[in-house]
């Protein structure tokens, strides 16, 4: 299965960025292992802090991949236009976050694409994305 990976902002920081919260293994080396656990499918990676690019990538992905994995970062809690793009196409989407959002401030508890996605997935740290790609190849 073809598979595209998205992260939102500021998850280009992973490894650096409050390790109590998102650990220390920065996404490139993750991939790699993800890539080693899911030999036969094939895992795509695209990352962007600009709501916009995120949007062209769902748009893109559309037909292109069997599924997609997000990780919209903080746009989870503001981003309608997001939530509009997984809405548009057809491809199914899965929502994934490394920490608990429901768990952590009282601004992060609601997602606003989750209602669009076919299932979301927190709180196991990076093992989140390894659950998204099974749920989707499911």
């Amino acid at each position: 299965m073809d598979i595209l990976i998205i992260n939102g902002p500021n998850l280009n920081l992973l490894g650096k960025r409050e390790p109590a919260v998102y650990g220390s293994t920065d996404f490139e080396d993750y991939l790699n292992g993800l890539r080693e656990k899911f030999p036969g499918d094939r895992l795509e990676y695209y990352q962007s802090n600009v709501e916009g690019e995120i949007i062209n990538a769902l748009h893109e992905a559309d037909g292109r991949y069997g599924g997609v994995v997000i990780n919209a970062g903080g746009y989870t809690h503001t981003s309608v236009a997001i939530r509009d793009a997984i809405g548009a196409i057809g491809t199914p989407v899965v929502e994934v976050h490394i920490s608990s959002i429901l768990s952590r401030e009282e601004f992060r508890h609601e997602s606003l694409i989750a209602p669009k996605c076919i299932g979301s997935i927190m709180g196991f740290g990076l093992d989140s994305y390894r659950l998204g790609i099974l749920a989707l190849k499911k």
